[in-house]
């Protein structure tokens, strides 16, 4: 195979153009070319020159020996193999006891999934409801404000990115293909097919429902079981080593081998964990608010003349800053098109993030704007994040009016300090609901000036980013998980032998794809180490 990089082509190009570009960086004939797929596509957006896709071609040839100098001289073509992720084989069979998975989310799922395909039979442990039945919790939380604490956007199959934008991306070096087989199950499940080759790849909250049932399907087709409603409570440990886990409907489970993929807002279980003897440790994360603008400005800024385009879709963008005191500020999880939503997993808690559909059609665009914090702001105990972020959800539950509704501000006011202005232009999108009121009391002063320092930064990379009538809902606290479960590089807690801490809520991960890799790798270990045993 042919792998040809930094193929350039206007951004509405038509099949027939690909092919001719193919032909002519190959200098060979129509009838010569066999097969081409996608392997990666990218939109250069860059302002003053064309909207371009950028591509990357995997190619089938009928004679590759005669375009070997071609290719040598070329820094952009090569030959390749084209591998596929390997599952790991399971050396011995027999009275081999069977992991326990506790959580649904990406790491949970892609753990189980590897070992049900090494003939381990995984039970899988998920304290909320399967995903249909979850959605139905969340809906009835967003439209009557009736909160389900084991079922919300927090708990429940396929864990918190279920309601997002379902972005696909990771920073994550992988040579073994494990992101491959990520998407690929993805894609088998229901998925769109382009996550396979899109630099940005999305799934949209719809899509993902689908893909969840799907790969759980598979898994119980591979000798896997799916336990919800089954909340863990306390981790059996006899010499330091995992023996088995206790439910809260008084059951006990026993395995030598427990994947911890409780997610990041799990905090009774980490309270169970610290009390447990289980090494924790802080870590910094980051928090803010969201921010919503027009689709349309965003696209127009992102996309000039082109904007609208339908081949274009909903524009994104990433912001990042460091004020002068050295915090950074920056956005997360933008949501083109998106929503703002409830997602709180406490009483009385004003929790928010962001979701998408696949379409991206929503009127507004909206992102995390937030600020870094650390261990020293908040006090250096293990469990202190959660006590930082409970703090402050709280009290925006109630600036929001204690009825779940959430504190607004426009942009405008927030920069001058003033407060109550109707607003104009901009409606927000937030769930069960809204009321305005002064964020520069919904967050630690010092988070609140980083904020304000970059917003200005912000709005001189995207003219118009802090327009007046732009719209800030508070607040955004669950970027990523506050502490630290400590393992070691065989993914075992450095204080309990068996036990697997994988994905947000180890604090070695953050999203879809860097959880699900996380999962993999873990059950990978431990198929490593049933052979050694």
């Amino acid at each position: 195979m042919i792998r040809i990089n930094s193929i350039n082509l206007p951004f509405d190009h038509s099949e027939d153009d690909t092919v001719k570009a193919i032909l002519n960086r190959l200098k060979i004939s129509r009838q010569d070319l066999i097969s081409y797929r996608v392997l990666k596509r990218s939109l250069d957006a860059r302002k003053n020159r064309p909207l371009l896709r950028v591509y990357s071609f995997i190619i089938e040839v009928e004679d590759e020996v005669a375009l070997a100098s071609i290719i040598k001289k070329s820094g952009n073509m090569s030959f390749v193999e084209d591998k596929e992720y390997q599952i790991p084989v399971l050396a011995k069979g027999d009275n081999l006891s069977r992991p326990l998975v506790i959580g649904t989310g990406p790491a949970g799922i892609f753990a189980g999934l590897i070992l049900a395909e090494a003939g381990l039979d995984p039970i899988l442990l998920e304290r909320g409801k399967p995903v249909h039945l979850r959605s139905a919790d969340v809906k009835d939380f967003w439209l009557r404000r009736s909160l389900s604490l084991e079922s919300n956007v927090q708990f429940g199959e396929g864990g918190a990115g279920t309601f997002s934008d379902g972005k696909l991306r990771t920073r994550v070096k992988d040579k073994s293909q494990r992101t491959q087989k990520i998407l690929s199950e993805l894609v088998i499940a229901g998925a769109p097919e382009e996550i396979l080759y899109d630099h940005k790849p999305h799934v949209g909250t719809a899509n993902l429902v689908k893909v969840v049932v799907n790969i759980r399907k598979k898994i119980e087709s591979l000798g896997g079981e799916y336990r919800f409603d089954s909340k863990v409570i306390e981790l059996m440990i006899d010499k330091g080593a995992i023996t088995g886990v206790k439910l809260d409907d008084g059951s006990e489970l026993y395995s030598d081998v427990v994947v911890l993929a409780i997610g990041h807002s799990a905090r009774d279980t980490f309270l169970m964990l610290h009390k447990s003897g289980i090494d924790l440790a802080p870590k910094p994360f980051s928090v803010g608010f969201r921010i919503e603008h027009p689709q349309k400005m965003i696209d127009r800024n992102q996309y000039g003349k082109y904007a609208g385009h339908p081949k274009l879709g909903a524009a994104e963008y990433q912001l990042a800053f460091r004020t002068s005191t050295g915090r950074s500020v920056y956005s997360f999880c933008m949501c083109p098109g998106g929503f703002v939503i409830g997602s709180s997993s406490e009483e009385n808690t004003v929790v928010t993030n962001g979701m998408s559909q696949y379409e991206r059609a929503g009127a507004n665009a909206n992102s995390a704007i937030v600020a870094e914090i650390f261990p020293e702001d908040y006090g250096q105990e293990p469990l202190g994040g959660f006590k930082f972020q409970r703090k402050w959800e709280r009290n925006a539950f109630v600036m929001g009016g204690s009825n779940y509704d959430a504190p607004v501000q426009l942009v405008g006011d927030f920069l001058t300090g003033e407060a109550g202005s109707a607003l104009a232009g901009v409606k927000p999108s937030y769930l069960p609901g809204y009321k305005l009121n002064d964020l520069r009391q919904a967050l630690p002063t010092v988070l609140v000036q980083a904020i304000l320092e970059a917003l200005p930064i912000f709005d001189s990379k995207i003219p118009g980013f802090s327009m007046p009538e732009a719209v800030l809902t508070g607040i955004e606290t669950r970027t990523s998980s506050p502490l630290r479960i400590l393992r070691g590089e065989d993914f075992q807690s450095v204080s309990c032998e068996g036990l697997y801490p994988v994905g947000e809520g180890s604090g070695y991960a953050g999203g879809i794809m860097s959880s699900a890799i996380d999962g993999i790798k873990a059950a990978e270990k431990i198929i490593e180490r049933k052979n050694i045993n």
